[in-house]
């Protein structure tokens, strides 16, 4: 009925949760939109991208972070096994077997995390132009730079939306009445061009640095990697274009600049590194409950097995395990990939050399290699025994590393026709990230495979995996291969509108 859609759409517009992306940021007050007082000055607009920011990814809950994004993203990946505990959640194991339907909470819950995104940014987009009429404008710097981060995340909200379902809503407006919420669905093509637009904005007017204590808060770096993953997506999706979108990906990652890689990998999963020199936008968490804020996370829990008090949600795929062995034991430290140890912990010398590498203990204390569980992610759980046991954890979760843009740029070489310009790209994540030596080969098909292979080593758990594998048309092999029989591309490549959409937006069939 149009007074149940009313009451529901009402909450979407004026539902705030006040949460940031940096320490400082995280005690903003919840901002109340909807008053004739509120968007005076900076503060305000300050305050309004808190919200914007508190959205990313399902991190207004810490279980919803966990709970959402990750059943929705990673349950659909060829990385992974559920565990038992999957089992007392009915809406879990669906999204693991390829059996939900348009009425699953966990689809509906990431589309209206991303909706509530684009509501908070539209909303700061609407009030920096109040401020900027009003009494108190900001400066034009100023302005720039918060009008820089509304665009750019107004940005990753749609792509995350186009990442995960073939068409959407564009939401670009400052909703004020019901009779606004009834918008169709827009054409792919119109989806990513609206994207691609809003990061090109946002990256012209985004500071290329940040402050110490603006760490976590979006560059035009950012902008830039995310403009350059979105063109690269649209490159294999529209073939006749594709040497079109390959060099306007070329282009916007030559613009990311002034990051390196980080030495120590580990560091960046287990809350000793946050912001780190590699790091182009990470979610931002906090173990600081000054005035009361709470922004932790349970997702060490879901990564650990049982006998690291881990609740086994997910377990690491055969699959992922055979690709950390895959070289052998080739690296400078005379040992694997050293980017198979600081992912996962499993059975090998590494593990059981006497030096207690498992928090204190060995493999073989914890794990027996016939067991069932035998090993688990490492990735996300924090880097002591005593942090492991607490109830929540404040380790920040990357989302854009500078390896990627890397990598992205190997493969935009390599399907450009230059493969020999890929894989000095490919040595120098190797070398840094994993004591690897250099790969043999430059031919377009060992760049490729090549290229999947570092995606692999590099990314387990940062859920890249199941968009690469669509851009590259395998998701029915790797899928299948991994025994999801139920996966078939033609209906599982993008998700369902949610039934909740189709019923409360009038112009959706």
């Amino acid at each position: 009925s149009l007074i149940m859609k009313k009451h529901i759409y009402i909450a979407f517009l004026f539902c705030i949760v006040s949460l940031t992306g940096c320490d400082n940021f995280l005690t903003v007050e919840s901002p109340d939109f909807s008053t004739d007082k509120f968007w005076r000055d900076s503060v305000d607009v300050e305050s309004g991208l808190s919200a914007a920011y508190g959205q990313l990814d399902n991190r207004a809950g810490s279980y919803n972070f966990a709970e959402i994004k990750f059943v929705v993203e990673t349950f659909r990946e060829d990385i992974m096994n559920i565990g038992a505990d999957v089992n007392n959640y009915p809406e879990w194991g669906p999204m693991y077997d390829f059996t939900y339907n348009n009425e699953s909470s966990r689809i509906k819950e990431y589309w209206m995390n991303c909706y509530n995104g684009i509501n908070y940014t539209n909303n700061v987009l609407f009030g920096i132009r109040k401020v900027q009429s009003g009494n108190n404008p900001m400066s034009t710097a100023k302005c720039n730079s918060v009008q820089g981060e509304a665009l750019f995340l107004r940005a990753y909200y749609h792509m995350k939306l186009l990442l995960n379902w073939e068409k959407i809503v564009i939401r670009n407006e400052y909703l004020t009445t019901e009779v606004e919420v009834h918008k169709a669905l827009s054409s792919r093509e119109d989806g990513w061009d609206f994207v691609c637009s809003e990061l090109s904005d946002a990256a012209k007017i985004l500071p290329q640095t940040r402050p110490s204590l603006e760490a976590g808060r979006v560059t035009n770096g950012t902008a830039y990697a995310y403009l350059g993953w979105a063109y690269l997506t649209r490159a294999y999706e529209v073939p006749d274009k594709k040497a079109e979108y390959l060099e306007k990906a070329a282009g916007a990652l030559d613009q990311v600049k002034g990051y390196s890689l980080e030495k120590d990998f580990l560091s960046m999963f287990n809350g000793t590194n946050k912001n780190c020199k590699e790091s182009i936008f990470e979610i931002q968490f906090t173990g600081n409950t000054s005035d009361g804020a709470f922004h932790q996370h349970v997702l060490h829990y879901w990564v650990a097995a049982p006998v690291l008090r881990g609740w086994d949600e997910i377990r690491p795929s055969q699959m992922i395990l055979d690709e950390f062995r895959k070289e052998g034991r080739v690296a400078t430290t005379g040992n694997l990939d050293s980017r198979a140890y600081a992912t996962m912990f499993f059975n090998d010398p590494y593990f059981n050399d006497g030096e207690g590498r498992i928090y204190g203990f060995e493999y073989s204390d914890l794990f027996d290699e016939n067991d069932e569980i035998n090993r688990c992610f490492r990735k996300y759980m924090p880097d002591d025994m005593q942090k492991l046991k607490q109830s929540y954890t404040s380790t920040n979760v990357p989302l854009m590393r500078y390896a990627n843009v890397l990598l992205m740029q190997a493969e935009i070489h390599n399907e450009q026709g230059h493969p020999e310009l890929a894989a000095p790209l490919i040595n120098d994540i190797r070398k840094v990230h994993g004591d690897m030596p250099e790969i043999s080969g430059d031919s377009y098909d060992f760049i490729k495979a090549q290229i999947e292979h570092e995606r692999l080593m590099e990314f387990a758990l940062e859920n890249y995996r199941f968009y690469d594998l669509r851009r590259w048309g395998k998701l029915d092999e790797a899928l299948h291969a991994a025994g999801r029989v139920n996966f078939h591309s033609e209906k599982h490549a993008f998700l369902p509108i949610p039934l909740m959409e189709i019923q409360s937006n009038n112009n959706i069939d």
